[in-house]
């Protein structure tokens, strides 16, 4: 039932990544078990993060360095921009193409490098509210321990009535109506599924084995279910819980219940994540190097001003977010931003110790084979536009630039009437003498 979020997100684009994202997430669980018998959701998304981040240097250093030589090139950029202002023509465009792309060459970068890490990062993030929503469906070791549960529920009747009432009364979203547990048709996977997908998504596990907002228990009779509730309750506290905040509920859910409770310490906690998130997003904005504006022109300051905007903005957009997301993503946040930092001090100190000198020797050769590939690209492309002049010259039955009658000598040009064939083929036969004369 592919409709039950306890099932890996199947998305098209996002689901492939979530259930890699998953997997090392299980390895990382099982692996924190094994060697220093620790379960805890929290700490693999910690060490998760650690792992992601160290996997991703080689493109951060890289993203790093073409903000350094983007601004020693900028110089050169605007001297080529100078050179051809107020030229629109054809010809004016592909040399000032061509002559900027050789300064990107002449530095090794590529005009999408600073594009890299934000492309591969947003769908990790995508990708991760899956996996951390919804653990039991990554993470196998979670699952099991509700399976215990989900089939002592299953063994009494009734139960149908009992899940749906607690769906209801927590509004807890399975992606099914309610009475999809009491259909005949579904395997008992699926029944397991929901009933580990309703107890999971529940703000508290404590309150299933307690009274509710009207004095019921919804386990009453079913004292070896209370029981294993109980044992469960304890268990989830140890895997689902990280400094006394359940990983899969919302800051302000838990605020607003913690508030409720008196428990203001659990309050406190539960905005220290948002408030972290913020300051470490702030910090990592503020360690990364910035365009020097001395050179811009007005378009390139213009995109400088809608960087500190956006260095302004995202941080905000983290603190807003982390109140109303999963609290295993706002620790997730919280942790890469931090390790970015310490990250971004290092790559600091080596970029500042960077020769520009050397960078531009190595890359002499790479350019040489770059700008002799285009060369012979080029070379077709006169070839082929040369025979298509000749196949309209053909087809137009054109004379050449010179009259043989006797009302025009060898030096007059022929005019043609603007935008007819004869034109657009004198045109292109005019681009093509010129460049062969070159």
């Amino acid at each position: 039932m592919t409709n039950i979020l306890l099932t890996p997100y199947d998305g098209a684009i996002l689901g492939p990544i979530a259930k890699l994202l998953g997997v090392i997430m299980d390895a990382i669980y099982v692996f924190m078990h094994n060697i220093f018998g620790f379960e805890n959701v929290g700490l693999s998304i910690i060490i998760f993060t650690i792992v992601i981040y160290t996997l991703m240097l080689p493109l951060t250093y890289k993203q790093q360095k073409f903000s350094k030589l983007s601004q020693a090139m900028q110089p050169e950029l605007k001297a080529i921009q100078e050179k051809y202002k107020g030229r629109r023509d054809e010809a004016a465009q592909m040399a000032m193409n061509n002559e900027t792309q050789m300064v990107y060459d002449k530095y090794g970068v590529s005009p999408m490098g600073s594009c890299g890490q934000m492309l591969i990062q947003m769908p990790i993030l995508f990708a991760l509210y899956r996996v951390f929503y919804n653990v039991p469906a990554y993470i196998t070791a979670v699952r099991e321990k509700f399976v215990v549960i989900a089939d002592e529920i299953m063994a009494y009747d009734g139960f149908a009535e009992i899940m749906t009432k607690i769906q209801m009364d927590y509004k807890v979203n399975t992606g099914v109506t309610p009475d999809f547990v009491i259909s005949e048709t579904n395997t008992i996977d699926q029944v397991r599924n929901y009933i580990i997908d309703i107890i999971y998504k529940v703000p508290s596990i404590d309150s299933l084995v307690k009274p509710n907002a009207d004095g019921e228990v919804y386990f009453t009779a079913l004292d070896s279910v209370t029981e294993i509730m109980n044992s469960g309750v304890e268990a989830f506290h140890e895997f689902n819980f990280f400094m006394g905040l359940n990983i899969s509920d919302t800051p302000v859910n838990i605020i607003k219940d913690s508030f409720s409770a008196g428990n203001y310490l659990l309050v406190a906690a539960a905005l220290l994540i948002p408030i972290l998130s913020y300051l470490t997003q702030v910090l990592n904005f503020k360690l990364m190097p910035t365009a020097n504006n001395n050179n811009n022109n007005d378009q390139n300051d213009m995109m400088a001003q809608q960087m500190k905007m956006m260095n302004k903005t995202m941080p905000l957009m983290s603190l807003f977010f982390c109140f109303t997301l999963p609290v295993g993503l706002g620790l997730y946040w919280t942790v890469s931003a931090a390790y970015r930092s310490v990250q971004q001090v290092t790559i600091n100190k080596v970029i500042q110790n960077m020769s520009l000198d050397d960078i531009i020797e190595k890359n002499k050769e790479k350019a040489k084979q770059k700008q002799e590939k285009r060369g012979v690209y080029e070379s077709q492309m006169r070839e082929a536009a040369a025979m298509k002049t000749r196949t309209i010259e053909s087809k137009a039955n054109i004379r050449n630039y010179a009259e043989v009658d006797g009302n025009a000598t060898n030096n007059t040009p022929k005019t043609y009437k603007p935008g007819s064939m004869a034109a657009k083929a004198n045109m292109v036969r005019e681009y093509n003498e010129r460049n062969s004369r070159k």
